[in-house]
């Protein structure tokens, strides 16, 4: 295959960045999206350019890490798949791919296609976890809870923080996100107990953040590599007006 990439570069916050045309030839229609990134790294390093930087870690589409826009769409054309699960036979040959960094006032570029999304590290931070002592895991089996709720909270837990929700919003909302870990902890026996506190200082944080307000157009959930639902924002909001009402008492 023969591809014509167009891709953001920019050297970091502070300095404007534009698209830059690179073409490849001879690529493998099997080759993953990032090896793709890579085989264009090896040739800028050869010919002593400075290489694209983006993000990855697993390559597994579990950690999160590697999410772009492609062709303005996030992680690219195939639903409920990560970047780095797609691969170039999702393509045709000659073709041209426009590939930008996850667009967000609350996610800045670092560089190229690497943004920081230590925002939602700070969301978690301050309620993404129990603070009890729920034992080993043999112990974790003496506490009853059906099959279909853990199914339910598996959904909301399987979110991988990946930022595609708030790419994709036309507003940069982080609702999706928030609501996926709350729902997770409030939905099972170990998260009640701070599930107040939890909700009311995650929401807060969110709201301190430079993310914008979720005005349910649900599509954060349809680019979700992970297909999470905007039921968990109903969810979130329900937890919070719950929260509230036990506060005043």
């Amino acid at each position: 295959m023969n591809l014509h990439l167009k891709i953001w570069r920019q050297k970091d916050n502070q300095t404007a960045g534009k698209l830059v045309a690179y073409d490849l030839q001879g690529l493998n229609p099997h080759m993953s999206f990032l090896e793709m990134l890579d085989t264009l790294n090896e040739k800028l390093i050869v010919n002593g350019e400075d290489p694209v930087e983006f993000d990855h870690d697993c390559r597994e589409g579990i950690c999160g890490q590697c999410g772009v826009m492609i062709n303005g769409i996030a992680h690219g054309p195939l639903k409920h798949t990560t970047t780095c699960q797609l691969h170039l036979r999702s393509f045709n040959d000659h073709d041209t791919i426009v590939i930008e960094p996850f667009r967000s006032s609350a996610f800045p570029v670092k560089k190229d296609l690497k943004v920081d999304r230590s925002a939602f590290d700070r969301i978690i931070s301050l309620g993404g976890f129990v603070s009890i002592n729920t034992g080993q895991a043999p112990d974790a089996t003496v506490i009853p809870i059906s099959h279909e709720l853990a199914e339910e909270a598996f959904d909301s837990a399987a979110c991988i923080g990946c930022g595609a929700c708030v790419a994709t919003c036309k507003n940069g909302s982080a609702a999706l996100f928030t609501s996926a870990k709350i729902t997770h902890m409030a939905l099972l026996p170990q998260g009640k107990e701070e599930r107040n506190h939890r909700v009311l200082s995650m929401v807060k944080q969110m709201d301190a953040e430079s993310f914008g307000h979720c005005s349910n157009t649900e599509a954060c959930e349809v680019e979700c590599p992970q297909g999470i639902s905007v039921l968990n924002i109903a969810r979130m909001n329900f937890e919070y007006n719950r929260a509230l009402i036990f506060k005043k008492k």
